[in-house]
């Protein structure tokens, strides 16, 4: 990581060219094909869920979820659809061959005892130093909706965070402090947005990866906090098969 801003950046990276938000099927490719071989991840309620369809077959994932199931795949269609296996967002998935079937607290002493890689949760907010808000907004008619998550941000040895860059009105995501109540203070390890892939560390927010077409001057605008850039920053592209991969410029 380096020290420059993203204003400093974009003084030399200003040519903007139509670009497309990634859809939350992107985003949870982009998120599935970072894990290593190996990983242990916990699959929130939303958008985090759709990780386990994009999983890579070259690699052993194991899925944990907190309503019972060790070993979970993807989403199941047809004949495989069982109304009593189902995700944190109450789709019906399959099993992976071994997979364990256990009661709740079975399930949270594995979220609660550190045996989680990653927990993949989805956000209101998020802060520069890493405090996360995702159960309650201040919307008149909002609902409170805590489930496992207050757990899973602080069970986890990693926190991913899947999110829209902004909200439906525009207003930035990404933040100095949150403003919604916490769900749990400086846990948040990396945020995948529909614009770009970014790091939390102790400095800051820090640009992993930028989507194709977008300026950095422009993600900033976006982005309620500041951004420092990473001296390794890569740009996320749509492969020949059109699934989105990010490599350093």
């Amino acid at each position: 990581m380096n020290s420059t801003t993203a204003k400093q950046v974009s003084e030399g990276n200003t040519q903007q060219t139509p670009y497309k938000p990634l859809s939350r099927n992107d985003i949870a490719y982009l998120v599935a094909h970072d894990f290593p071989d190996g990983a242990v991840v916990n699959l929130g309620i939303g958008m985090p869920t759709l990780v386990a369809n994009f999983l890579p077959a070259d690699r052993e994932i194991l899925l944990q979820s907190e309503n019972g199931i060790l070993g979970m795949g993807g989403a199941a269609s047809g004949a495989e659809i069982d109304l009593d296996i189902i995700n944190a967002s109450r789709t019906p998935v399959v099993l992976l061959p071994g997979a364990s079937i256990t009661e709740h607290t079975i399930a949270f002493a594995m979220m609660r005892g550190g045996h989680l890689d990653y927990s993949v949760l989805g956000g209101f907010q998020v802060a520069e130093n890493g405090d996360l808000a995702n159960w309650l907004t201040a919307g008149p008619d909002a609902i409170a909706a805590i489930g496992g998550a207050m757990d899973l941000a602080v069970g986890a040895r990693e926190v991913i965070v899947m999110m829209e860059h902004v909200t439906k009105d525009q207003s930035p995501k990404l933040l100095p402090a949150c403003t919604y109540p916490l769900t749990a203070a400086g846990v948040v390890n990396v945020i995948y947005t529909d614009l770009a892939i970014i790091d939390v560390t102790t400095s800051g927010f820090v640009v992993r990866a930028i989507l194709e077409g977008l300026t950095v001057e422009t993600l900033a605008k976006k982005t309620g906090a500041t951004l420092a850039i990473s001296d390794k920053l890569a740009v996320i592209r749509r492969n020949a098969q059109g699934d989105p991969v990010y490599t350093s410029v």
